[in-house]
Order: C-alpha cells, then structure tokens, then sequence
C-alpha cells in the first residue's frame, strides 16, 4: 500500500514501470475521444465538480483508464469525498498511476496520470480516510467503469 512520503519521492521522476504503455499522437487520441474526455485527459482539463453521476457510484467493480482501458482503481477503494469527483484511497495496482509535481495555479499538488499512457487522471492528496489516509480526487470522464459502456 503506497503512502504519502512514497507518492512525494515517485514525484520527482522515480514512477514504477507501468505493465504496458500506450503510444498515440494527439490527432489519434482525439479521433478516438469525446471532446470533453480530450480535454480532461489529454489537455489536462479539469471537469465541473458534481457534473457525472459517478461521484455516487458504488456498485463493485473496476476502474478503467478512458483511454487505454488499463485498471486504475477498484469500486472497493472508492468513497464519498464530498468534493464533487469520484475518490478512492489507492490505486488497483502499485504501477497504474504516475505521480507528477504540479504547482500550477498557485498550489503545490500531485498530478495522477495513467502510467501506461499518460492521461490526466486528477490530483491526490494527504486528507483521505484511513488505512491510507490518501485521496485520489479523479475526474469521472477520464475513467470507465467495468460493465458501464
């Protein structure tokens, strides 16, 4: 189970290897993309808050990269943050999320990424609930869930 001290060291350039990457131009991501998902995962946009149905989802299941279709996050991990994006305390495995340092728009974060193609996720943050104390705050349009098409 990663931890905050981890997430930090893995920001500064020293990500797991991810199981498989996924290579596409721009141009390829956005004949394969919705407009939206493009701009959250390709673009680095950030969703509304509150704008899917997604945030009070909790039916079992896996979490997929909107991309790729790597598994990111288990239904299992998932809470209600409150905040508006669906949040889960740990990714599904060690190497599916990059971590990146972002201090953009005057804060100090951490950047999620897909590891295997490099799709915005969302950011994670200190102020989770145990047993990791994590908060993964993602937006829901760069995820699929296993059984939603």
């Amino acid at each position: 189970m990663i931890n905050w001290n981890e997430i930090l060291q893995r920001s500064n350039g020293q990500n797991l290897p991810p199981d498989q990457r996924v290579e596409k131009t721009p141009e390829q991501w956005k004949q394969e993309l919705d407009e939206e998902t493009f701009y959250v995962t390709r673009q680095k946009g950030t969703e509304h808050p509150f704008s899917s149905s997604m945030c009070g989802l909790f039916k079992p299941g896996l979490y997929r990269c909107a991309c790729c279709g790597t598994p990111l996050f288990n239904a299992n991990e998932k809470f209600d943050s409150g905040t508006g994006w669906p949040s889960f305390t740990q990714p599904v495995a060690d190497n599916a999320v990059d971590y990146i340092g972002d201090a953009s728009h005057g804060m100090q974060r951490i950047e999620t990424t897909c590891s295997s193609c490099d799709a915005h996720l969302g950011h994670v943050f200190p102020d989770g609930p145990p047993p990791t104390g994590l908060r993964y705050c993602i937006n829901a349009v760069s995820l699929k869930r296993d059984g939603d098409d």
